[in-house]
């Protein structure tokens, strides 16, 4: 993607311009960013997916009477409300990995690293229908697809919540700005942006391009634990404590210091190579998610072309390709060939013949796991 050009999905800003005026900084309202948009499912469709165990949806209803309710699904057909009753919203989370339409619409954020990108929410509301007003801790496009909806955001102080609600409703919303998207207009918030949609007459579709934002603590945790089963899976299956110099105690409570020099030292052999953390962040960000499953099938023979299947995450560093929570040392053509993979989620019959029968041969167990698929 050439990062200089202006595109109109982002108001004619290039990607560059994009990123360093309002990425993380301040929100963006484009009208027109995808002239002619439609949904990527039909309302039909998204009602399916939502009834599929595999599939993360909610269903929020708000009146007067009851105040704010959120179940959680999956819901058959007869379980969600009728069309013509006000204020329901129903959100399917990871459409995406369901629907290549869906996928289709990550491709041209693809100025934005593979690392951060989530995954594609369709919200469908009728008349009245929301989840109040909020704020989100990523940064997230919405972009319009089907009817209208309401939007008012602002950056407030104030991100107390209202108690005793199951969704995370602010207590004091106090909007800078409000606007009516029509379908094919789109709105990009930074992280912490208070924001509240509401839709306007009903049959209205929005599409939420979410990013990932772990927390220092959530990523520690999970590198520190793909270190230590990485450090336990070596020959010698790692150090164990011993103590044959211990001396009798008589203050049998109190922690041994050589314990806490043996755990301290423990620690930072496991953080002492960065090309060790390099590879277990790798491992991490293209973990595909618990709901994620692949069907094989036998690469064709040979191959003519190859691309990544929807739910494959597949991304690379330095020393590395990293692809659904493996890693794989890489170097020379056949490195340069994976990462345009990678990048561009395909590789044609020219790209391929320069492959070695090394790199050709994994790509047929990648096609035989369901990871990728033959053209």
């Amino acid at each position: 993607m050439d990062i200089t050009r202006p595109l109109p999905l982002l108001g004619g800003l290039s990607p560059e311009r994009f990123m360093r005026r309002h990425w993380q900084k301040k929100p963006l309202l484009v009208r027109g960013a995808m002239p002619g948009a439609l949904p990527p499912v039909p309302r039909a469709r998204l009602f399916d997916l939502a009834a599929a165990e595999d599939v993360e949806s909610r269903l929020v209803q708000h009146d007067a009477k009851r105040g704010w309710q959120l179940r959680h699904g999956p819901f058959a057909r007869r379980a969600l409300p009728p069309l013509s009753r006000p204020g329901w919203t129903l959100l399917v989370q990871g459409v995406d990995l369901h629907d290549e339409a869906a996928h289709a619409l990550l491709a041209p954020f693809a100025f934005l690293p593979a690392a951060r990108l989530d995954d594609v929410m369709i919200s469908y509301a009728s008349d009245g229908g929301g989840v109040g007003p909020h704020f989100d801790s990523y940064d997230v496009f919405l972009l319009q697809v089907s009817g209208r909806r309401r939007w008012s955001w602002g950056r407030q102080k104030d991100l107390a919540l209202r108690p005793g609600l199951p969704l995370k409703v602010l207590e004091h919303f106090e909007p800078e700005d409000t606007q009516v998207l029509e379908p094919g207009d789109m709105l990009y918030l930074p992280p912490r942006y208070a924001h509240d949609g509401v839709a306007v007459g009903g049959d209205c579709m929005t599409c939420s391009i979410g990013l990932r934002a772990a927390t220092d603590a959530e990523l520690a945790a999970d590198l520190l634990a793909r270190l230590a089963d990485a450090a336990g899976d070596e020959a010698d299956g790692g150090r164990r404590y011993a103590d044959p110099a211990q001396a009798a105690v008589e203050a049998t409570g109190a922690v041994p210091e050589a314990l806490q020099r043996f755990a301290r030292d423990a620690v930072r052999r496991l953080l002492a190579a960065d090309a060790d953390i390099d590879r277990a962040l790798g491992e991490s960000l293209t973990e595909p998610k618990p709901n994620v499953w692949f069907e094989g099938a036998a690469a064709p023979a040979p191959l003519r072309g190859v691309r990544l299947d929807r739910r494959t995450r597949m991304l690379h560093d330095a020393r590395h390709v990293f692809i659904n929570g493996e890693s794989f040392r890489a170097a020379g053509r056949d490195a340069r060939l994976m990462r345009q993979l990678a990048d561009r989620r395909r590789l044609g019959a020219a790209e391929l013949r320069l492959a070695s029968e090394e790199a050709q041969a994994l790509l047929a167990d990648w096609c035989e796991a369901g990871w990728l698929h033959g053209e």
